[in-house]
């Protein structure tokens, strides 16, 4: 029994040889299940897509998991723990009322000053100009040129100059010597017997600003009488800001009726009584050429028609029919002239003529030639001096009529 108890059994042996392969296979099975799934999902291409997919939900978690501890744990007793101080401390004792005093309304005085700009440059502003200063006519100039090179109004220019200009532009020579005004205004020579009042209601200004001017160097106190000052005889006083009327040197309206009226202008005027051509109201160009070489019509100068440009002989056209009231020469710095009276209201007058085709008294048909261009009077080169002259004796702007 002994012997046969120690000998294997072969059911025994049997049971042991096939009962461990099972019991191993038990035990793998499991892990070789997970295998399983993770071979099939890398043969399908997503091994890469459920690694991320993983971690992205274990991350997920561990967020989670951290907030609740937090909010379980530390931030619920850090509330309940500042919570219960505040309760705890003693409340604030209420503060004082303090009453404000009553202030009585102070009043601030603000003065403004004088800006300053930021510039680049910097502009220094000349000095104002009481004395009366002389320029010398150069080349070119023109009384608007002077002008606006001393900050003047053309006017101004004659103004203080009539002595040399006798408010006629085209008197302006080279080599002129001009005074120049301070201010706009007018420059008078003094003559005895004068009345400051006078002069002053004359010019449109106060005693006042002829004394009170600088440059004129008048002691109120010493002036007397104001009917009769005491202001030496030539004495030549600036009045600033004065203006009067221009003196015309050109020819009135000459009627056709009564010609001679003009004789104070020179030998051309007409002395008998004529009739003939009448207008048509329009007027045409009174030479070959059409642009300007001298001054334009501008009454601020007192030059009351166009200086028309051309060459010397070149024809002068009558710029609308009618009848030659002044043939001639003009004492007045026109040279010789031509004025045609058309017989409708409407005068023309053509001046600095070389030669003259039409006499007084004779009918010319608008076109007609009555003259040849030249130079004669004042006259700085050839040119037609051309005005177109109402019966009421104004100077109308011949741009504005010549077709």
């Amino acid at each position: 029994m002994t012997e046969d108890s120690h000998l294997p059994s072969p059911l025994s042996s049997e049971i042991e040889e096939v009962g461990e392969p099972r019991l191993a296979e038990e035990e793998q099975r499991p892990a070789s299940r997970w295998s399983t799934i993770w071979e099939h999902i890398l043969r399908l291409g997503l091994g890469e897509i459920a690694l991320r997919a993983g971690t992205l939900v274990v991350s997920i978690a561990l967020i989670l998991l951290v907030i609740w501890v937090m909010a379980r744990f530390y931030l619920k007793g850090n509330v309940e723990s500042a919570q219960q101080s505040v309760l705890a401390a003693p409340l604030p004792s209420p503060t004082p009322t303090v009453q404000i005093p009553a202030f009585k309304p102070v009043t601030v005085s603000v003065s403004s000053g004088i800006p300053r700009l930021a510039r680049l440059d910097t502009y220094v502003p000349s000095r104002p100009r009481f004395e009366i200063t002389t320029y010398e006519v150069q080349k070119g100039d023109t009384v608007f040129g002077i002008a606006e090179k001393f900050g003047l109004k053309p006017q101004s220019i004659l103004w203080g100059n009539f002595e040399t200009l006798a408010d006629d532009p085209h008197r302006l020579q080279i080599g002129m010597k001009l005074n120049i005004l301070p201010v706009d205004g007018v420059l008078y020579r003094w003559h005895e017997g004068d009345s400051l009042l006078k002069v002053a209601e004359f010019y449109g200004v106060t005693p006042e600003t002829i004394i009170d001017w600088p440059g004129n160097h008048l002691d109120a106190a010493k002036l007397g009488d104001l009917s009769k000052p005491n202001i030496e005889p030539g004495t030549l006083v600036f009045v600033p800001g004065g203006k009067r009327d221009f003196i015309s040197w050109s020819a009135p309206f000459i009627s056709r009726r009564d010609p001679a009226k003009a004789k104070i202008f020179g030998p051309g005027y007409c002395g008998t009584q004529v009739d003939g051509y009448i207008g048509n109201g329009s007027f045409v160009w009174p030479t070959t050429e059409r642009w300007l070489s001298g001054y334009d019509y501008s009454p601020e100068t007192n030059h009351w028609g166009i200086d028309i440009a051309g060459r010397i002989g070149n024809p002068i056209y009558a710029a609308d029919s009618g009848v030659v009231v002044y043939s001639g020469w003009n004492e007045n710095g026109y040279g010789y002239v031509v004025v045609i009276d058309h017989g409708n209201g409407w005068q023309t007058l053509y001046a600095h003529l070389s030669q003259i085709y039409a006499g007084c008294g004779a009918s010319v048909s608008q076109g007609d030639t009555v003259g040849a261009m030249g130079s004669t009077g004042r006259s700085t080169g050839p040119h037609l001096h051309f005005e177109i002259m109402s019966e009421s004796g104004v100077r109308v702007n011949p741009w504005s009529f010549l077709q």
